[in-house]
């Protein structure tokens, strides 16, 4: 199913509804290209964790916020065509049962980790400022499950 929002501020609303909804251990995916608003909808699923101040981890790789629950925010962008020995040194298996992971541009890394994780495809809609959101779900936790 794919939902439609008009501006940042609606996909920091949606990342919000969602945050409220995730639980200890669950993992999301990122898809889009940039400047579709993978950032802003982090920042509103660490809101929802009592997160604020997310900025994008694409040169630090990965970083971890204490929240309610913690949310760890990786962006794989810098390691698209690495080898994977530069993903596992990240050692996210260690924090993730415990936490919330997302991981922006995570194609072929998020399945090294798990199973069962929220696939989001994120792109443009027609208006200037409309972004597209598409859930594709892995594994029987997310099954059904809506934006």
């Amino acid at each position: 199913m794919t939902t439609t929002v008009d501006s940042l501020e609606e996909m920091q609303t949606l990342g919000r509804s969602l945050g409220a909804r995730l639980t200890r251990g669950d993992i999301l995916l990122l898809n889009g290209t940039l400047g579709a608003g993978k950032t802003s909808f982090v920042q509103g699923i660490g809101e929802a964790l009592g997160i604020n101040g997310i900025t994008s981890p694409t040169f630090v790789i990965s970083r971890t916020h204490p929240g309610t629950i913690p949310l760890i925010h990786v962006d794989a962008y810098r390691l698209v065509g690495e080898p994977w020995a530069l993903f596992d040194d990240l050692d996210l298996e260690s924090q993730m049962s415990d936490s919330i992971t997302v991981i922006e541009w995570g194609d072929g890394f998020v399945e090294r980790l798990a199973d069962e994780f929220l696939e989001i495809q994120l792109g443009f809609g027609e208006g200037e400022n409309q972004r597209t959101l598409t859930a594709v779900p892995h594994g029987s936790r997310w099954q059904g499950f809506l934006l």
